[in-house]
């Protein structure tokens, strides 16, 4: 593991428990952000290990689908998560209040801890 890997991977671990805090105080749409970003950094993470860096979150995704989705390396539902956590965070973020329900929330913060379990089996212990 990189020193670059480990620091996404230390900020990909920090946020699902910011995610249930907000989720706690009712704050759905910002779980899911949370949630998102905690699969962004696991994904960026992979993508190092490859010798990849992106610094657009569509070139993120569309390379974690070649890479790793196609490729057969992870699930291709994992590309499929990541995709619908961006608009999750998009509809939490920038939407109506209330956009994302409470089940919703919930879902991405348990997608989000796949990710995390992803990261370890492919790169190793979280830091």
């Amino acid at each position: 593991m990189t020193p670059e890997q480990r620091d996404l991977l230390v900020q990909a671990r920090e946020s699902p428990a910011a995610g249930k805090a907000m989720r706690e105080l009712g704050h759905h749409g910002y779980a899911a952000s949370r949630a998102y970003y905690t699969m962004f950094h696991v994904v960026q993470a992979l993508l190092l290990g490859k010798g990849l860096a992106f610094s657009k979150h569509s070139a993120v995704h569309a390379a974690f689908g070649q890479h790793f989705a196609k490729a057969g390396v992870v699930p291709a539902d994992f590309h499929r998560y990541l995709i619908r956590g961006m608009e999750a965070r998009h509809a939490g973020d920038y939407g109506k209040p209330n956009a994302i329900s409470p089940s919703e929330s919930a879902e991405q913060l348990s997608r989000a801890q796949d990710f995390l379990d992803l990261a370890g089996r492919l790169i190793g212990p979280l830091p």
